[in-house]
């Protein structure tokens, strides 16, 4: 399973404007909804739902908002940058600077858990953090994302 199977390019944002932890699940749910289909609304109100049980700011600069829904074809990742680093409730209470969204369906618990897994992998590698952050555009996420893949 490579990261890269479902990561829609649509899905990066190398420059996050949010400030805030609802800001930054808004600005990650927009390319989804659009690509999707389903209403932006209704992505965010799962994504805080989730957030309410516990901060997905794992710490380390690391946040991995997930959620599932009922209506949803296929599992989703998105990826946002923020360099300055936002306040995502984080366990080790620094800034939040990569965030990898992650969005099953319902009925697709093992496939979820596999590639939480998977993302909280990677970013345990300091260099590939360094490099994604530092990225300029999609296209250097995307073969950096491709890298770490076949490396793991």
């Amino acid at each position: 399973m490579q990261i890269l199977d479902f990561l829609d390019p649509k899905n990066i944002i190398t420059e996050l404007k949010a400030t805030d932890k609802k800001s930054v699940l808004e600005e990650l749910a927009l390319p989804v909804s659009e690509l999707t289909k389903i209403e932006h609304k209704e992505l965010v109100r799962v994504l805080i739902e989730r957030e309410h049980l516990g901060s997905t700011g794992i710490g380390n600069g690391i946040g991995i908002p997930h959620g599932k829904l009922k209506n949803l074809p296929s599992l989703i990742l998105g990826v946002g940058l923020s360099r300055k680093g936002i306040d995502f409730d984080a366990m080790d209470k620094k800034p939040t600077h990569i965030f990898f969204l992650l969005l099953t369906p319902d009925s697709s618990t093992d496939l979820h858990l596999k590639l939480l897994a998977r993302i909280s992998k990677i970013l345990k590698n300091q260099s590939f953090k360094d490099k994604i952050l530092a990225a300029s555009d999609k296209n250097e996420v995307i073969r950096l994302i491709q890298g770490i893949d076949e490396e793991f």
